[in-house]
């Protein structure tokens, strides 16, 4: 199988100490053991399967130490826009999670970044839309950051009864810097 070029920032590039890289199968144990640790939305393993074969651009791992320590996962659909009026071409991040040992050094945003412009460059999404527990103040600030906002709450949204807010913004919007 092939191993996909590492993107990204070992060692000199703004001091960061780990690579972006897209998913492949071997990463799969890792990834459902990440998902399974960090969330409690827990996914089968056809479910990243399936991801991967369609979306493999904007399935991405980010690795540290040799370990892989995240991923992002997204999907492309078609629908009514989230922002306006009409139909749109959607980019839909399905998931994402950080162990917790590895967070605080911007993996998240640089996971979030890699995987939108993927989701604009290779899949010509119009624009972009997540679900977030409205209680994770710290994903919703950086997904703001990005330049997401919420236009929706989804009450009862989670298994445990929890509210999520759909957050979206235009794909020409994306924001990539440090701000």
């Amino acid at each position: 199988m092939r191993r996909p070029s590492a993107v990204g920032a070992m060692g000199g590039e703004s001091g960061r100490d780990y690579t972006i890289r897209e998913f492949t199968p071997e990463d799969l144990s890792r990834v459902m053991w990440i998902n399974r640790t960090c969330l409690p939305e827990n996914y089968p393993a056809f479910f990243f399967m399936e991801h991967y074969r369609h979306y493999p651009k904007s399935f991405l791992v980010a690795e540290r130490g040799g370990q892989v320590v995240g991923y992002v996962m997204c999907r492309v659909e078609y629908g009514l826009s989230n922002l306006g009026v009409g139909l749109a071409k959607k980019g839909h991040i399905i998931s994402i999670a950080v162990v917790p040992e590895a967070r605080g050094r911007g993996i998240g945003k640089a996971l979030m970044v890699r995987a939108l412009k993927a989701l604009r460059e290779h899949y010509s999404v119009d624009e972009y839309y997540l679900e977030v527990r409205v209680s994770n103040a710290v994903a919703i600030n950086l997904y703001r950051k990005l330049g997401f906002r919420p236009v929706k709450v989804l009450r009862g949204y989670y298994l445990d009864g929890e509210d999520a807010y759909l957050m979206a913004m235009r794909a020409s919007e994306l924001k990539t810097s440090d701000t």
